[in-house]
């Protein structure tokens, strides 16, 4: 994925502990934090967002964008 968009750096990143944590500190330097969520197939109700993903758009010093998958 690196190097797919100019002038876009791409840090891809494996950590061992919480993500959540991981994720806002990595917010501390970013232009923008990029995470995933279950996309809710079958789901008749309101989308959901999990918890690593709300704790991230509540702590995370930069913008966040949740991306539906799967």
């Amino acid at each position: 994925m690196a190097g797919e968009i100019p002038g876009v750096d791409v840090i891809k990143q494996s950590v061992v502990g919480q993500p959540a944590h991981h994720l806002v500190d990595a917010g501390t330097d970013a232009g923008l934090v990029v995470i995933g969520r279950r996309a809710d197939l079958g789901w008749a109700g309101p989308s959901r967002i999990g918890h690593i993903a709300h704790a991230v758009l509540h702590r995370c010093p930069a913008p966040v964008a949740v991306v539906p998958h799967g």
